[in-house]
């Protein structure tokens, strides 16, 4: 089971072992199933050796393993670097790097307050998005605010309320795969109808309960995630990810950034 559990991190192991002490994981641990915690690669191997390893193991004193496990890797991050490259694009015999997308689901299935994103591109977040619609379904008391460029075309004449809404619209819609809806906001400068003043929103970070920071590359599209290569880093580191969480907020208090309405 080892090999299988080497790419995932704290977050993920604890994730687990809360579906299993709960019952919402249960024998014989499927990829499908295993999905709802893990990218479908991840879950695919994981799901090979749980059938194999935890034979005359029950979900109880598997899920007691997976925390063992979590805490000694825990100690290790305490006691060395704490800072994790995170790697999108073709696997390379040797490479020492995290996966876009696992820590991005790891991210956003282990919060349990608040979620700040910030993106340039969406696409396919029905996908991207999943863990944290599920999680933010399953906790009432969790946050997630979104911060995303809203782009105007240059031959696109329409007004900004129109642009707003349309992107609204195609968040809530297509976007979005679950009921309890994030805040979103934007930077009306980037709808800007002259290009002196015109700015975009380009920034590419995640922060998890003000304790943990992801800064990377990738968009949140299917391709950024999988497929690109993008490269990131995963800070586990209170001060910083408060001060990256404070950029956005002081931005937001000035009046720079503000909501895209239609999305309550």
């Amino acid at each position: 089971m080892s090999q299988a559990l080497a790419g995932l991190g704290v977050e993920a192991l604890r994730s687990l072992a809360d579906a299993l002490e709960s019952g919402r994981l249960a024998p014989p641990y499927s990829a499908l199933s295993l999905q709802h915690y893990l990218p479908a690669a991840a879950a695919a191997s994981l799901s090979a050796e749980l059938q194999v390893s935890a034979r005359g193991t029950g979900p109880v004193q598997l899920a007691y393993t997976l925390r063992l496990v979590a805490a000694e890797r825990e100690r290790s991050f305490r006691s060395t670097d704490h800072v994790e490259l995170v790697w999108s694009g073709p696997e390379l015999t040797g490479a020492v790097s995290r996966d876009t997308a696992v820590v991005v689901r790891e991210l956003f299935s282990s919060a349990r307050q608040t979620v700040l994103v910030a993106g340039y591109a969406v696409y396919q977040g029905r996908q991207v998005f999943a863990a944290l619609a599920e999680n933010m379904d399953a906790r009432p008391e969790l946050r997630a605010r979104m911060f995303f460029n809203v782009p105007r075309d240059p031959r696109d004449d329409r007004s900004d309320a129109e642009l707003t809404r349309e992107f609204a619209d195609r968040f809530r819609e297509r976007e979005w795969p679950g009921r309890r809806l994030p805040g979103v906001f934007y930077d009306p400068r980037s709808l800007s109808r002259e290009p002196g003043p015109r700015a975009c929103l380009h920034a590419k970070c995640i922060v998890a309960d003000s304790a943990i920071a992801f800064v990377t590359s990738a968009n949140f599209t299917e391709a950024a995630q999988d497929r690109n290569i993008e490269a990131g880093v995963l800070v586990r580191s209170p001060a910083f990810a408060q001060a990256l969480s404070a950029q956005f907020e002081t931005l937001l208090r000035s009046g720079a950034l503000r909501q895209l309405a239609g999305l309550s």
